[in-house]
């Protein structure tokens, strides 16, 4: 009787989860362009993407700033959890704490403050604020799960590799970065997704001329969801599955290895 009430619960839990996912998946293929009912199978909507200027421009740079902004939060969240690991300093536990304070942050709070921020600079806003807003967004993700994974480090193997003559990098590059490397690979996953949803402070932190796939969406889905919307979905659902087995199937041969 547990068995079954376990599965049970399992099972509900994963319908709440995937369900909307999967009436997407099967509505990107429905012929009805303005109804839900169901009217006949289809890939005109997936063919029609091809022809969508502006859709497609604002999917790829959606995708530039997602992978340039978990690039560099990736590189600045290591580089700050390793030294709030490995060394001790003035100041260690305030910046701890105002990591988990940008994390704990509301977005709009957030995307204010920049906002504030950019125009005091006189910066135009653009790509370049845009990128800046999703690495400040993103980088107390990346320090916080890569420290996490440093904490369960034994410190004796880093004093030990010192005393047989390793020099810093060579510290970093053959012992820590390997102990490190699943942190650093989901930190940049979570950087990339965090980057590539967010609709609050890049609606505060970017301009005119560059869109992003959020905002194109948010402002087409208030007249109604429309098929092209459901098919670019879709396949950006895919781009995240097969992004997920490449990491898994690098961090399985890097442990093999």
């Amino acid at each position: 009787m547990n068995g079954i009430l376990k599965k049970s619960y399992s099972a509900v839990v994963f319908l709440f989860l995937y369900l909307p996912l999967v009436v997407m998946a099967v509505y990107s293929f429905n012929a009805s362009k303005y109804s839900l009912s169901w009217t006949g199978f289809t890939l005109k909507w997936y063919t029609g993407l091809i022809n969508n200027v502006t859709l497609i421009e604002a999917a790829l740079h959606s995708l530039i700033i997602a992978a340039g902004s978990a690039c560099i939060s990736t590189v600045i969240g290591t580089l700050a959890a390793l030294i709030m690991h490995q060394y001790r300093f003035a100041g260690r536990k305030t910046l701890f704490g105002i990591l988990f304070v940008m994390m704990m942050s509301p977005d709009i709070v957030i995307a204010i403050s920049l906002l504030t921020l950019y125009l005091l600079l006189k910066m135009p806003l653009g790509f370049w604020t845009l990128l800046m807003s999703h690495v400040t967004l993103c980088v107390p993700f990346v320090a916080t799960t890569i420290f996490s994974r440093l904490k369960t480090f034994d410190p004796a193997v880093v004093d030990a590799a010192r005393d047989l003559g390793a020099g810093e990098y060579q510290v970093f590059r053959h012992i820590i970065l390997p102990v490190a490397l699943p942190a650093v690979v989901a930190g940049w996953l979570l950087s990339f997704t965090l980057s590539l949803d967010d609709v609050i402070i890049s609606f505060f932190s970017t301009g005119p001329t560059f869109e992003v796939l959020p905002l194109r969406i948010y402002s087409m889905v208030r007249l109604g969801i429309k098929p092209e919307v459901n098919a670019l979905c879709v396949l950006m659902i895919g781009m995240t599955i097969a992004a997920f087995l490449l990491a898994q199937y690098c961090l399985k041969k890097e442990k093999s290895s």
